[in-house]
């Protein structure tokens, strides 16, 4: 089978120049409906991985992210999103870019070319089979994504892959392959926009159903969130106002003293039992 490289193709819209600033932000919006019904036609396979997930991560196992250029910054931002939202350790979920935090601001020429590179950043993590690697990839060829994903699999370590290609190569060494296929850009090869919308609601799937399924989320509420500023803790102040009934200075005290909502509630409950 050919493989097209559809995230490639020529835009449906061309003369983009001579378009006013309401035309073009029209096009855009018209082609960013199409992605979240790209994605749904992957929940079975976003359904299998996150389940394998799950699994692992009960015994201890972890997940990483590994990617280039766009993609490699939503997996880095996906991963570095789970301590604040749901209290997790950052040794849980980790994300790995080619051209390492350099890259995450600036682009490193070459760095995504080198097929070995990204296992070998594996093995410094000492990635086993309790862990999953999910290569991220829009065109689906990346060498650094496609190298460690091979042998990751060959080592029996669960492997998913997202792009946004149909066949491609990184999916080809995944055991579970995602493809929200969104057609081309509007800007043409631009995957920093569909393409990256596509992956970032399929990260944002993939870690939120994860959390809730390892037990961080009580209810629909974040009861595990650190309480980085003012206005988290607020929110965890009002959280158990609604869960216990208490005024809100006590409640705001019962929560700086135990550093979350879940710990919080626990205490209170155990005491007053």
């Amino acid at each position: 089978m050919t493989f097209i490289k559809i995230t490639e193709q020529a835009s449906l819209y061309d003369n983009l120049e001579q378009k006013s600033v309401l035309e073009l932000l029209t096009g855009i919006n018209e082609e960013d409906q199409k992605v979240a019904l790209a994605v749904q036609k992957t929940i079975p396979e976003i359904d299998k991985l996150v389940t394998g997930i799950v699994e692992r991560m009960r015994r201890g196992g972890r997940l990483f992210y590994i990617g280039a250029g766009t993609s490699g910054r939503l997996g880095v931002l996906d991963a570095s999103e789970i301590p604040p939202t749901y209290g997790m350790p950052n040794t849980y979920v980790i994300g790995l870019i080619a051209g390492g935090d350099k890259a995450l601001r600036n682009p490193v020429e070459a760095a995504e070319d080198n097929p070995d590179r990204a296992w070998e950043e594996l093995l410094a993590y000492c990635i086993n089979k309790n862990d999953t690697l999910v290569g991220i990839a829009a065109s689906g060829t990346t060498p650094y994504v496609i190298g460690a994903l091979r042998r990751a699999r060959e080592n029996g370590i669960l492997t998913g892959a997202i792009s946004c290609n149909p066949d491609s190569p990184v999916a080809a060494e995944a055991e579970i392959k995602i493809e929200p296929i969104v057609g081309p850009e509007f800007v043409t090869g631009s995957t920093r926009m569909k393409s990256g919308t596509a992956q970032k609601l399929v990260l944002n799937m993939i870690s939120t159903v994860t959390m809730i399924k390892l037990g961080r989320v009580k209810g629909n509420r974040m009861v595990n969130m650190q309480l980085t500023n003012q206005k988290l803790v607020d929110r965890g102040t009002r959280m158990i106002i609604d869960e216990l009934g208490l005024p809100y200075e006590q409640a705001k005290n019962l929560l700086l003293l135990h550093g979350s909502v879940k710990e919080a509630i626990d205490s209170y409950r155990q005491s007053h039992s």
